[in-house]
């Protein structure tokens, strides 16, 4: 992942283009557009640590009960005993 942040980051000329744009578009609130999106950055960053903390949990609970469970199905067969048949099968002329 880190060699597709490098191949995408920006030079120094085209953070130059991108920085009198930004001056152009926004001018006097800049500072207050930045500092907008920093903390929208840090809000996004700290959902998924979020998330990714709440799908770590559920996994390693979700292990456990899987583990403690099938300790528990062991004495039970999950599936019918198969019978033979007791007879030959009979064919059936198929009549036109």
């Amino acid at each position: 992942m880190d060699v597709l942040i490098a191949w995408f980051s920006p030079g120094p000329m085209e953070m130059l283009i991108i920085g009198v744009v930004a001056v152009l578009l926004f001018g006097k609130r800049l500072p207050e557009v930045g500092r907008s999106l920093g903390k929208g950055i840090v809000e996004f960053k700290k959902g998924i640590n979020g998330i990714e903390e709440e799908i770590n949990t559920a996994t390693s609970s979700s292990s456990n009960y899987a583990v403690d469970e099938d300790i528990d199905d062991q004495d039970e067969a999950t599936a019918p005993k198969f019978e033979p048949p007791t007879s030959e099968p009979k064919q059936e002329s198929a009549e036109v």
